[in-house]
C-alpha cells in the first residue's frame, strides 16, 4: 500500500517565524528614546535585592553567557543606585613616626583629603619661609648671648684665680690657638724659650714645681667646664626648640581650627606637632652653610615626613563608587607598595603606597570578571579573606619566597565596606558552587540571566529599538523595516526557536557591523536594506566555510559515499552537526545497518571502537529495547545485528542519529530498500516515540546544498521530529526550494511515519486479534525475525 507523503510536509510558512516588517516602521532612528534593557525580569529582581541588601554576605553572581547583557544591566543598576546613596570617607596613609615601616591610616570626609593635602603643603612651605631665618631676631639672639656670657663667666672666673696664684709665684698664663699655657717671669716680663734656657739649673727646677702645681690648680677649677657646656648645649637646645615651637604654633593651630570637626586629622596634627619640631631643626637648621641642602631636597625631605598619602580621592556629591576592574591581578586588586631609588639604593615609605580596586570600591560597588579573577594566582582566596574580615591588607604576596633582608611596608588596616558583583557563566558558578564552601556563604544572591528572550510585539519593539540606537551611535544609514526585520530574523535563528529571540545582542550588533560595511562599501545613498544583511550573513558563512566546503567537495567526488537518489537496503543518509570554533555547519553521514542469524543482540561499531561517547550509545541500547518491545511479545528475538556510521574516523555524540539507526536496522531485517533522496534526524525512545534534537537548521540547510550541488530533483527533503517545528528558522534558499517543490521537509512525531516515508509502505497497526496487516512493515519484520529464530532453533538441534 502506497503511503501519501504529502500529510507529514510542512508548508513553506511553518519554516520561520510570522514576522511582518511594518511593525517596525514607527521606531526612529535617533538617541531621544531613554535607554532600555530586554527582558532579564528574574535577573533585575535578583540584583535590586542583592544590591540593596546590606547584610554581610549578600555579594552577587550575576550568572549568564557573554553578550547576554549582564554588565550593562549591572552597571546600569550600580550607577542608579549608587548615585543616591551617601559619598564614603577618603583614605590616606601618614607617617608613623615612632616606626616608620608600619604607616597609620586617616579618613577624612569626602573632599576634604584633596584639602588636607594643599593646607599641608602650604603648612611646608611656610616652615620652609619660616626656617633658619626665624633665630635672626634679637629676642632669640638677647637669650643665645645671655646663655653665651652665663658659661663665659663661669670659665672666666676660673682663669682669673690660676692667673692670680701663678703672678704670685713669677709665672704669667696666657692663651694660644685655644690652649692655656705658663711662661716665667723675671722683671715682669715673661720669658722666651732661649731665655729660660739660660737660667740656672735650680731655677729652672724651681719653675718646672711650680708649672706642675699651677696645671693641677688649673685642672681643678675647670673639672666643672664640660657640665658647662653641657648645661650650655642643653639650655642653647631648649631655647632653639621653645622659639621653633613658639613659631610653629599657629600655624598649627590654623590647622587644628579647620580640620575641628576630624577627630582622625587631631590625632594626626598632635602627633606632627610632637615631631615637627625635632625635623625643623634636624633638615632646616644647619650650622654650617656649606652643608646646607637646596630648597628643593629640603622640600622633597619635609613632604616625606608630613605630607599625607591620599589614596583616592572623592567628590562630595558623586554618591557610592563604581567600580569596573577588567585586570584583577593582586597589586590591581589590593594594592601593592612601590619602591623608589636613590643613590644605587631603593627605598620605600607610606608615600609609595598605591591602592587597589578595592580602595577605589569601598563604601560602593566592585564588578569582576569571575574567570579572570580566578585565572589569577592567590587573587581569589585573598579576595574572599578581605570579604569576610571586611579589612583591607596591602601585602606583597610572595614576601615568603623574597630574599633575607629585604624588607617592606606593613600599612594599618583599611576597613572594607563593598558590594561585589561577579560576572560568570554557568560553568564557573556551579564548579564553585561545589568546590568552594566559603563561595556560598559570600556570594548567596544569584542573577540568572536568561539566554533567549519572548518574542512578544513589544520585546521586538524593544530589540528593533536597540537595533536603530546601535545605528544611530555608529552613524550607520537609516535602515529600512525589512532590514530591521532580517537583524531580528537573524536573532531568532542564533536561538534556534520561531518564538524566543537570542538575548545575545552582540552577535546582532557583529552582523548591524557587517551589513553597514557593504553598504559603505557599494557607496550607497539609499537606506539599508535587507539585502544588505543577507549579503553579510553569506559573507560571513564563506569565510568561515572553508570546513563544509570541503566536506561537500569530497560527497561530490566519491571519496564520502552519500547518495542522494535511488533505493539502499540497510543504508540511510543521517544528519550530523560539525561544530569547529565558530564554525558550525550541517552534513549528511550514511549509516548502515547489517543482519544475520545470531544471538548477539545489537551492535554499536562506534562504541566497540571507542569512537561512539555514551549518549550516542545509549541512543544505540534503545534500540533493543525498541525491537524487543515492539516484536518480542510475538517470539523470542533472536538477531545479530552491527551498526555503523560509515566513514567517521572522530568521536561521535549525541542521541540524534537513533531514528536513523533504526530505520536502517529494520531496512536490513524486511529487506526494504530505502529512499536515500531523503535524510533523516531526529531522537526516539523505546516506545517509537520521536524527541527533539539540536542543530535541526544546520542539518537540514547542510543536505540541501549537498542535493543542490547534485541537483535538485524534487524528491529529496529531509525527516525531522515534528516538535523541533518551533526551532526552523531556515535560510530563505531553502525555504524558496520548499515553495517550488523542489525540497521538502517533513515532520514526524513517532518512527512508523519516519518509516513509510523512507520506505513507500504502510508501517502497520495491530489488529484486534494481535496481527499487523500483511504487507506493512512490522508484519514483514516479524516474519523475517521469525525466519531468523528459525534458523538458530534449527542449528541448536
Amino acid at each position: 500500500m502506497t503511503v501519501s507523503l504529502s500529510q507529514y510536509r510542512l508548508a513553506p510558512e511553518k519554516l520561520t517565524a510570522k514576522l511582518d516588517a511594518s511593525l517596525f516602521k514607527n521606531i526612529a532612528q535617533d538617541s531621544s528614546q531613554s535607554s532600555i534593557f530586554l527582558g532579564h525580569q528574574r535577573a533585575k529582581e535578583a540584583l535590586a535585592f542583592g544590591l540593596s541588601m546590606q547584610t554581610r554576605g549578600f555579594n552577587v553572581f550575576a550568572m549568564g553567557e557573554h553578550g547576554t547583557g549582564r554588565q550593562t544591566l549591572v552597571k546600569q543598576m550600580l550607577t542608579k543606585l549608587a548615585s543616591e546613596q551617601v559619598t564614603p570617607d577618603e583614605w590616606c596613609y601618614i607617617n608613623n613616626f615612632d616606626d616608620v615601616h608600619a604607616p597609620y591610616k586617616l579618613y577624612v570626609s569626602p573632599g576634604d583629603g584633596k584639602q588636607l593635602l594643599a593646607r599641608m603643603n602650604t603648612f611646608i612651605d611656610e616652615l620652609l619661609d619660616l626656617f633658619p631665618e626665624i633665630f635672626d631676631n634679637p629676642s632669640y639672639q638677647r637669650q643665645k648671648a645671655a646663655i653665651d656670657r652665663e658659661f663665659n663667666r663661669k670659665y672666666d672666673q676660673a682663669i682669673a684665680h690660676v692667673e692670680a696664684l701663678a703672678l704670685e709665684n713669677e709665672v704669667v698664663v696666657y692663651e694660644e690657638a685655644g690652649e692655656i699655657a705658663f711662661a716665667p717671669l723675671n722683671d715682669g716680663k715673661p720669658l722666651n724659650d732661649q731665655e729660660f734656657a739660660k737660667l740656672d739649673e735650680a731655677k729652672r727646677n724651681a719653675f718646672y714645681d711650680e708649672l706642675e702645681k699651677l696645671e693641677n690648680i688649673l685642672s681643678e677649677q675647670l673639672i666643672e667646664l664640660p657640665q658647662w657646656k653641657r648645661i650650655s648645649s642643653d639650655k642653647l637646645r631648649k631655647l632653639k626648640q621653645e622659639t621653633a615651637e613658639q613659631s610653629i604654633r599657629p600655624f598649627l593651630q590654623e590647622l587644628e581650627d579647620e580640620f575641628a570637626n576630624n577627630d582622625g586629622v587631631l590625632k594626626y596634627l598632635s602627633s606632627v606637632k610632637h615631631h615637627v619640631v625635632d625635623v625643623v631643626l634636624e633638615l632646616l637648621v644647619v650650622e654650617n652653610e656649606d652643608q646646607q641642602p637646596n630648597e628643593k631636597d629640603t622640600r622633597k625631605l619635609m613632604v616625606e615626613r608630613f605630607l599625607p598619602n591620599l589614596l583616592v580621592a572623592r567628590d562630595e556629591h558623586e554618591g557610592a563608587p563604581v567600580v569596573y576592574e577588567q585586570n584583577p591581578t593582586f597589586q590591581r586588586l589590593f594594592g601593592h607598595v612601590d619602591f623608589a631609588s636613590f643613590q644605587g639604593s631603593t627605598y620605600t615609605s607610606y608615600r609609595l603606597i598605591r591602592p587597589g580596586a578595592l580602595h577605589r570600591a569601598n563604601g560602593g560597588y566592585l564588578l569582576l570578571e569571575a574567570e579572570k579573577l580566578l585565572n589569577q594566582p592567590l587573587v581569589w582566596a585573598k579576595l574572599k579573606l578581605a570579604l569576610k574580615t571586611q579589612e583591607i591588607t596591602i601585602e606583597n604576596p610572595y614576601s615568603e619566597f623574597a630574599q633575607p633582608g629585604s624588607f617592606s611596608l606593613q600599612p594599618e588596616k583599611i576597613p572594607l565596606q563593598v558590594k561585589v558583583v561577579l560576572l560568570g557563566d554557568p560553568d564557573i558558578y556551579y564548579m564553585l558552587q561545589d568546590y568552594d564552601q566559603e563561595f556560598t556563604e559570600l556570594f548567596r544572591v544569584l542573577a540568572d540571566f536568561d539566554r533567549y528572550l519572548d518574542t512578544s510585539d513589544e520585546r521586538l519593539l524593544e530589540y528593533a529599538q536597540l537595533i536603530r540606537q546601535r545605528a544611530y551611535q555608529q552613524k550607520y544609514p537609516e535602515l529600512s523595516d525589512c532590514a530591521v526585520l532580517e537583524l531580528i530574523r537573524y536573532a531568532l535563528r542564533r536561538a534556534e526557536h520561531q518564538h524566543k529571540i537570542s538575548a545575545n545582542i552582540v552577535q546582532v550588533n557583529d552582523l548591524l557591523d557587517e551589513s553597514a560595511y557593504l553598504w559603505r562599501k557599494a557607496e550607497l545613498t539609499t537606506p539599508l536594506t535587507a539585502e544588505h544583511v543577507l549579503q553579510a550573513i553569506k559573507a560571513k558563512e564563506k569565510r568561515t566555510g572553508r570546513i563544509s566546503e570541503a566536506w561537500l567537495d569530497e560527497i561530490k567526488e566519491e571519496q564520502v559515499l552519500i547518495s542522494t537518489c535511488g533505493q539502499q537496503i540497510g543504508k540511510v543518509n543521517g544528519l550530523t552537526v560539525l561544530e569547529i570554533g565558530d564554525t558550525v555547519f550541517g552534513t549528511p553521514a550514511r549509516i548502515t545497518a547489517t543482519v544475520y542469524a545470531g544471538s548477539h543482540g545489537i551492535t554499536d561499531i562506534e562504541r566497540e571502537v571507542d569512537l561512539g561517547k555514551s549518549i550516542h550509545s545509549k541512543g544505540v541500547l534503545l534500540l533493543s529495547g525498541y525491537i524487543g518491545h515492539k516484536y518480542g511479545r510475538e517470539l523470542p528475538v533472536s538477531i545479530s545485528a552491527n551498526i555503523a556510521i560509515e566513514q567517521s574516523y572522530g568521536h561521535i555524540d549525541g542521541d540524534s542519529a537513533s531514528m536513523a539507526e533504526l530505520c536502517a536496522l529494520i531496512s536490513a531485517i524486511a529487506q526494504l530498500p530505502i529512499e536515500q533522496a531523503i535524510a533523516i534526524t531526529g531522537s526516539m525512545n523505546q516506545h517509537g516515540e520521536v524527541q527533539s534534537i539540536g542543530g535541526v537548521n544546520e542539518k537540514i540547510e547542510g543536505f540541501y546544498r549537498l542535493c543542490k550541488d547534485k541537483g535538485l530533483t524534487g524528491q529529496q527533503g529531509v525527516i525531522i521530529p515534528k516538535t523541533n517545528m518551533t526551532n526552523l528558522m531556515l535560510a530563505p534558499e531553502v525555504i524558496a526550494a520548499v515553495n517550488a517543490k523542489k525540497f521538502h521537509i517533513y515532520a514526524v512525531d513517532n518512527v512508523d511515519q519516519s518509516m513509510e516515508i523512507l520506505m513507500g509502505q504502510t508501517a502497520g497497526e495491530i489488529n484486534s486479534v494481535g496481527r499487523y496487516p500483511r504487507k506493512s512493515i512490522h508484519a514483514q519484520v516479524l516474519a523475517k525475525l521469525g525466519q531468523l529464530t528459525e534458523l538458530i532453533n534449527g542449528a541448536e538441534e
